[in-house]
This record gives structure tokens, C-alpha cells and sequence, in this order.
């Protein structure tokens, strides 16, 4: 797979507990179809960190890649901002 054709995905990393992984959730907005409010929805994926550099709280953008596990499909491809700053 070609590195144009990966999608790529921003959330906030809400876990970084396991060794060379962590979690990070994605929001969206949707809008409800009968009464039109804006809602968030997220969703959580499992992502490869080599070198452990992202903590929790951080803002960070993941790429898809190959199965790493059974459960892990996505990588680390930048910090965007670190949860302090």
C-alpha cells in the first residue's frame, strides 16, 4: 500500500499503558437526524508507538498500516500537540 492511499485519522491519545501501543480516540460530529442537534460521536483505535514518545493527553495523528495484532491496524505518525503545552 502506498503511503498517498493511507488514510490518516487526528485524535487525543487516552491511553498509553501498553508497551508500543497506544489508544487514541477520534471524534466526529454527526447531526441527529430528526431534531438536528450536533452530536459527538468517537470511536477508539489501538495504534504502534516505537518508541513510546506519545503520553496520554496528547493530540497526535495516526496512519493506517498493516495488522500489527489482532486488534492493531493503525501507527504513530506525528505528535501535533503535547498534552502540557
Amino acid at each position: 500500500m502506498s503511503m498517498e492511499k493511507r488514510r490518516r485519522l487526528v485524535g487525543v491519545v487516552v491511553s498509553d499503558k501498553m508497551m508500543k501501543t497506544i489508544v487514541v480516540r477520534v471524534d466526529r460530529s454527526i447531526r441527529h437526524p430528526l431534531y438536528q442537534k450536533v452530536m459527538r460521536r468517537g470511536k477508539n483505535f489501538k495504534a504502534h508507538d516505537e518508541t513510546n514518545s506519545a503520553h496520554e493527553g496528547d493530540t497526535v495523528q495516526i496512519v493506517e498500516s498493516r495488522p500489527l495484532s489482532a486488534d492493531k491496524r493503525w501507527a504513530l505518525e506525528t505528535i501535533l500537540q503535547k498534552a502540557g503545552a
